[in-house]
Protein backbone atom coordinates (compact mmCIF):
# COMPACT_ATOMS: atom_id res chain seq x y z
CA UNK A 1 0.00 0.00 0.00
CA UNK A 2 2.96 2.53 0.95
CA UNK A 3 4.81 1.75 -2.41
CA UNK A 4 2.10 2.36 -4.54
CA UNK A 5 1.11 5.55 -2.54
CA UNK A 6 5.01 6.23 -2.79
CA UNK A 7 4.66 5.82 -6.75
CA UNK A 8 2.03 8.31 -7.24
CA UNK A 9 3.47 10.87 -5.31
CA UNK A 10 6.50 10.24 -6.85
CA UNK A 11 4.84 10.17 -10.80
CA UNK A 12 2.53 14.09 -9.31
CA UNK A 13 6.32 15.40 -8.09
CA UNK A 14 8.01 14.30 -11.66
CA UNK A 15 4.78 15.55 -13.67
CA UNK A 16 5.30 18.55 -11.43
CA UNK A 17 8.55 19.45 -12.61
CA UNK A 18 7.60 18.35 -16.00
CA UNK A 19 5.08 21.06 -16.38
CA UNK A 20 7.40 23.54 -15.07
CA UNK A 21 10.13 23.24 -17.44
CA UNK A 22 7.93 23.17 -20.12
CA UNK A 23 5.93 26.00 -19.45
CA UNK A 24 8.98 27.91 -18.81
CA UNK A 25 10.60 26.27 -22.27
CA UNK A 26 7.60 27.68 -24.21
CA UNK A 27 7.46 30.97 -22.58
CA UNK A 28 11.25 31.20 -23.16
CA UNK A 29 11.04 30.12 -27.22
CA UNK A 30 8.11 32.49 -27.89
CA UNK A 31 9.73 35.57 -25.79
CA UNK A 32 13.03 34.76 -27.46
CA UNK A 33 11.70 34.63 -30.70
CA UNK A 34 9.86 37.54 -30.39
CA UNK A 35 12.97 39.46 -28.95
CA UNK A 36 15.12 38.12 -32.31
CA UNK A 37 12.36 39.24 -34.72
CA UNK A 38 12.58 42.76 -33.48
CA UNK A 39 16.25 43.14 -33.64
CA UNK A 40 16.37 41.53 -36.85
CA UNK A 41 12.81 43.42 -37.95
CA UNK A 42 14.80 46.44 -39.44
CA UNK A 43 16.90 43.51 -42.22
CA UNK A 44 13.70 41.96 -42.97
CA UNK A 45 11.78 44.68 -43.60
CA UNK A 46 14.76 45.63 -46.27
CA UNK A 47 15.21 42.05 -47.23
CA UNK A 48 11.53 43.00 -48.23
CA UNK A 49 11.85 46.53 -49.77
CA UNK A 50 14.99 45.55 -51.75
CA UNK A 51 13.26 42.87 -53.58
CA UNK A 52 11.26 45.86 -55.61
CA UNK A 53 12.94 46.23 -59.29
CA UNK A 54 12.97 49.27 -61.26
CA UNK A 55 13.74 48.24 -64.61
CA UNK A 56 15.19 50.52 -67.10
CA UNK A 57 14.67 50.46 -70.80
CA UNK A 58 17.38 51.28 -73.52
CA UNK A 59 16.69 52.24 -76.83
CA UNK A 60 17.32 50.47 -79.72
CA UNK A 61 20.03 52.40 -80.97
CA UNK A 62 22.34 52.23 -77.93
CA UNK A 63 25.27 50.22 -78.65
CA UNK A 64 27.30 47.91 -76.88
CA UNK A 65 29.42 50.74 -75.35
CA UNK A 66 26.86 52.97 -74.36
CA UNK A 67 24.82 49.89 -72.42
CA UNK A 68 28.69 48.93 -71.22
CA UNK A 69 29.24 52.67 -70.00
CA UNK A 70 25.71 52.86 -68.00
CA UNK A 71 26.77 49.50 -66.49
CA UNK A 72 29.28 51.79 -65.00
CA UNK A 73 26.86 54.77 -64.04
CA UNK A 74 25.22 51.99 -61.73
CA UNK A 75 27.97 50.25 -60.32
CA UNK A 76 28.55 53.59 -58.48
CA UNK A 77 25.09 54.77 -58.44
CA UNK A 78 24.45 55.05 -54.78
CA UNK A 79 20.44 54.06 -54.77
CA UNK A 80 21.76 50.99 -56.35
CA UNK A 81 22.08 47.27 -54.04
CA UNK A 82 22.72 45.10 -57.47
CA UNK A 83 21.44 44.93 -60.82
CA UNK A 84 21.23 42.22 -63.68
CA UNK A 85 21.41 43.29 -67.51
CA UNK A 86 18.64 42.12 -69.48
CA UNK A 87 19.81 41.63 -73.58
CA UNK A 88 16.94 41.59 -75.27
CA UNK A 89 17.65 37.66 -76.92
CA UNK A 90 17.77 36.88 -73.27
CA UNK A 91 14.28 38.73 -72.54
CA UNK A 92 12.90 37.21 -75.75
CA UNK A 93 13.54 33.94 -74.49
CA UNK A 94 12.07 34.27 -70.90
CA UNK A 95 8.64 35.51 -72.55
CA UNK A 96 9.01 32.04 -74.96
CA UNK A 97 9.00 29.92 -71.76
CA UNK A 98 6.76 31.84 -69.88
CA UNK A 99 3.63 31.86 -72.91
CA UNK A 100 4.88 28.37 -74.36
CA UNK A 101 5.21 30.28 -77.98
CA UNK A 102 8.31 31.69 -80.17
CA UNK A 103 6.34 35.13 -80.59
CA UNK A 104 9.13 35.96 -83.18
CA UNK A 105 7.81 33.65 -85.45
CA UNK A 106 4.69 35.56 -85.77
CA UNK A 107 6.32 38.76 -85.72
CA UNK A 108 9.59 38.04 -87.93
CA UNK A 109 11.62 40.77 -85.44
CA UNK A 110 12.41 41.13 -81.74
CA UNK A 111 10.49 43.91 -80.43
CA UNK A 112 11.68 43.80 -76.70
CA UNK A 113 14.45 46.19 -75.83
CA UNK A 114 17.51 45.78 -73.46
CA UNK A 115 17.41 46.38 -69.92
CA UNK A 116 18.42 46.52 -66.27
CA UNK A 117 16.99 45.04 -63.79
CA UNK A 118 17.93 47.22 -60.63
CA UNK A 119 17.37 46.48 -56.84
CA UNK A 120 16.96 49.87 -54.81
CA UNK A 121 18.34 50.25 -51.62
CA UNK A 122 16.73 50.09 -48.75
CA UNK A 123 16.88 53.48 -47.83
CA UNK A 124 15.54 54.58 -51.46
CA UNK A 125 12.39 52.81 -50.85
CA UNK A 126 10.40 55.71 -50.88
CA UNK A 127 7.82 57.19 -53.83
CA UNK A 128 9.83 60.42 -53.47
CA UNK A 129 13.31 58.77 -53.90
CA UNK A 130 11.93 56.46 -56.56
CA UNK A 131 10.96 59.86 -58.53
CA UNK A 132 14.21 61.25 -58.44
CA UNK A 133 15.88 58.44 -59.30
CA UNK A 134 13.90 58.11 -62.38
CA UNK A 135 14.29 61.95 -63.16
CA UNK A 136 17.87 61.97 -62.87
CA UNK A 137 17.74 58.58 -65.03
CA UNK A 138 15.85 60.22 -67.99
CA UNK A 139 18.48 63.02 -68.40
CA UNK A 140 20.27 59.74 -70.33
CA UNK A 141 19.03 60.01 -73.97
CA UNK A 142 19.76 56.47 -74.67
CA UNK A 143 16.77 55.74 -71.76
CA UNK A 144 13.37 54.64 -73.38
CA UNK A 145 11.73 54.03 -70.34
CA UNK A 146 12.36 53.64 -66.41
CA UNK A 147 9.33 51.49 -64.99
CA UNK A 148 8.31 50.24 -61.18
CA UNK A 149 5.41 49.56 -58.99
CA UNK A 150 4.27 52.88 -57.29
CA UNK A 151 1.73 51.19 -56.08
CA UNK A 152 3.77 48.92 -54.39
CA UNK A 153 6.50 51.02 -52.93
CA UNK A 154 3.53 52.53 -50.88
CA UNK A 155 2.32 49.82 -49.53
CA UNK A 156 5.37 48.04 -48.24
CA UNK A 157 6.45 51.14 -46.40
CA UNK A 158 2.72 51.49 -44.97
CA UNK A 159 2.60 48.11 -43.85
CA UNK A 160 6.41 47.82 -42.52
CA UNK A 161 5.24 50.81 -40.15
CA UNK A 162 1.96 48.89 -39.13
CA UNK A 163 3.78 45.69 -38.66
CA UNK A 164 6.73 46.80 -36.28
CA UNK A 165 4.06 48.84 -34.13
CA UNK A 166 2.13 45.99 -33.61
CA UNK A 167 5.10 43.57 -33.07
CA UNK A 168 6.45 45.61 -29.73
CA UNK A 169 2.78 46.06 -28.71
CA UNK A 170 2.18 41.98 -29.22
CA UNK A 171 5.62 41.32 -28.00
CA UNK A 172 4.94 43.12 -24.50
CA UNK A 173 1.51 41.46 -23.84
CA UNK A 174 3.59 38.18 -24.09
CA UNK A 175 6.24 39.35 -21.87
CA UNK A 176 3.68 40.25 -19.49
CA UNK A 177 1.31 36.74 -20.20
CA UNK A 178 5.15 34.84 -20.01
CA UNK A 179 5.78 36.15 -16.56
CA UNK A 180 2.14 35.31 -15.41
CA UNK A 181 2.53 31.63 -16.71
CA UNK A 182 5.96 31.05 -15.32
CA UNK A 183 4.57 32.24 -12.03
CA UNK A 184 1.72 30.13 -12.09
CA UNK A 185 3.44 27.12 -12.70
CA UNK A 186 5.71 27.76 -9.65
CA UNK A 187 2.89 28.58 -7.76
CA UNK A 188 1.18 25.33 -8.17
CA UNK A 189 4.96 23.43 -7.68
CA UNK A 190 4.56 25.50 -4.06
CA UNK A 191 1.34 24.58 -3.15
CA UNK A 192 1.90 20.91 -3.70
CA UNK A 193 4.15 21.20 -0.96
CA UNK A 194 2.81 24.00 1.80
CA UNK A 195 2.03 21.43 4.41
CA UNK A 196 5.60 20.49 4.14
CA UNK A 197 6.75 24.27 4.22
CA UNK A 198 4.41 25.06 6.92
CA UNK A 199 5.69 21.59 8.98
CA UNK A 200 9.43 23.22 8.63
CA UNK A 201 8.42 26.54 10.20
CA UNK A 202 6.60 24.59 13.29
CA UNK A 203 9.54 23.42 14.40
CA UNK A 204 11.62 26.68 13.74
CA UNK A 205 13.20 25.95 10.58
CA UNK A 206 13.72 30.29 9.60
CA UNK A 207 12.22 31.65 6.21
CA UNK A 208 15.31 31.65 4.23
CA UNK A 209 16.20 27.88 5.52
CA UNK A 210 13.18 26.52 4.03
CA UNK A 211 12.65 29.05 0.81
CA UNK A 212 15.71 27.75 -0.03
CA UNK A 213 15.99 24.26 -1.39
CA UNK A 214 12.45 25.40 -3.26
CA UNK A 215 14.73 28.23 -5.28
CA UNK A 216 17.48 25.94 -5.84
CA UNK A 217 15.15 23.42 -7.16
CA UNK A 218 12.79 26.34 -9.32
CA UNK A 219 16.39 27.64 -10.96
CA UNK A 220 17.56 24.43 -11.41
CA UNK A 221 14.10 23.75 -13.45
CA UNK A 222 13.90 26.95 -15.03
CA UNK A 223 17.52 26.47 -16.43
CA UNK A 224 16.70 23.38 -18.06
CA UNK A 225 13.44 24.94 -19.75
CA UNK A 226 15.80 27.89 -20.58
CA UNK A 227 18.29 25.91 -21.98
CA UNK A 228 16.44 23.81 -24.14
CA UNK A 229 14.68 27.05 -25.43
CA UNK A 230 17.96 28.43 -26.21
CA UNK A 231 18.78 25.52 -28.18
CA UNK A 232 15.27 25.07 -30.00
CA UNK A 233 16.18 29.29 -31.02
CA UNK A 234 19.70 28.17 -32.33
CA UNK A 235 18.07 25.86 -34.00
CA UNK A 236 15.58 28.31 -36.07
CA UNK A 237 17.98 30.98 -36.52
CA UNK A 238 20.07 27.86 -38.44
CA UNK A 239 17.21 26.89 -40.59
CA UNK A 240 16.49 30.53 -41.50
CA UNK A 241 19.77 31.08 -42.62
CA UNK A 242 20.11 27.68 -44.58
CA UNK A 243 16.92 28.52 -46.49
CA UNK A 244 16.95 32.53 -46.68
CA UNK A 245 20.21 33.37 -47.11
CA UNK A 246 19.82 36.88 -48.25
CA UNK A 247 18.48 37.64 -44.32
CA UNK A 248 22.26 37.14 -43.36
CA UNK A 249 20.54 36.13 -39.94
CA UNK A 250 23.99 35.89 -38.20
CA UNK A 251 25.08 39.45 -38.87
CA UNK A 252 24.52 40.48 -35.86
CA UNK A 253 25.90 38.46 -33.45
CA UNK A 254 26.62 39.82 -30.30
CA UNK A 255 22.66 41.20 -30.51
CA UNK A 256 21.78 37.70 -31.28
CA UNK A 257 23.86 36.43 -28.46
CA UNK A 258 22.27 39.03 -26.17
CA UNK A 259 19.08 37.68 -26.59
CA UNK A 260 19.93 34.33 -26.21
CA UNK A 261 21.83 35.49 -23.13
CA UNK A 262 18.83 36.99 -21.82
CA UNK A 263 16.67 33.96 -22.26
CA UNK A 264 19.16 31.97 -19.85
CA UNK A 265 18.70 34.79 -17.68
CA UNK A 266 15.02 35.07 -17.53
CA UNK A 267 15.10 31.36 -16.81
CA UNK A 268 16.67 31.69 -13.69
CA UNK A 269 14.85 35.17 -12.36
CA UNK A 270 11.56 34.83 -12.86
CA UNK A 271 11.45 31.28 -10.93
CA UNK A 272 13.61 32.49 -8.37
CA UNK A 273 11.26 35.63 -8.05
CA UNK A 274 8.07 33.43 -7.84
CA UNK A 275 9.34 30.54 -5.88
CA UNK A 276 10.32 33.12 -3.48
CA UNK A 277 6.70 34.76 -3.60
CA UNK A 278 4.98 31.71 -3.45
CA UNK A 279 6.97 30.56 -0.84
CA UNK A 280 6.26 33.89 1.30
CA UNK A 281 2.62 33.41 1.04
CA UNK A 282 2.30 30.12 2.38
CA UNK A 283 4.93 30.97 5.32
CA UNK A 284 2.48 33.93 6.29
CA UNK A 285 -0.40 32.07 5.94
CA UNK A 286 -2.13 30.27 9.33
CA UNK A 287 -2.21 26.69 9.45
CA UNK A 288 -5.83 26.43 9.53
CA UNK A 289 -5.79 28.69 6.07
CA UNK A 290 -3.84 25.66 4.68
CA UNK A 291 -6.95 23.63 4.02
Amino acid sequence: MSSSFEKFQKRRVITSYFSVVLSVFLVLFLLGTLGLFVINSKRISDNFKEDIVMTIFMKSEANDSIIKAFDEELRLASFAKDYVYVSKEKAAAQHKKVIGEDFMQFLGVNPLQNSFDVHVKADYVTNDSFKKIETRLRKNEMIADVIYDQQLVTLVNDNVKQISMWILIISGIFAVVSVLLINSSMRLSIFSNRFIIKTMQLVGATKSFIRKPFIKRSIMLGMIGAVLAVIALIGVLIYIDINFPTLEIFKDKILIGAVLLCVLLLGALIPWLSTYFATQRFLNLRTDDLY
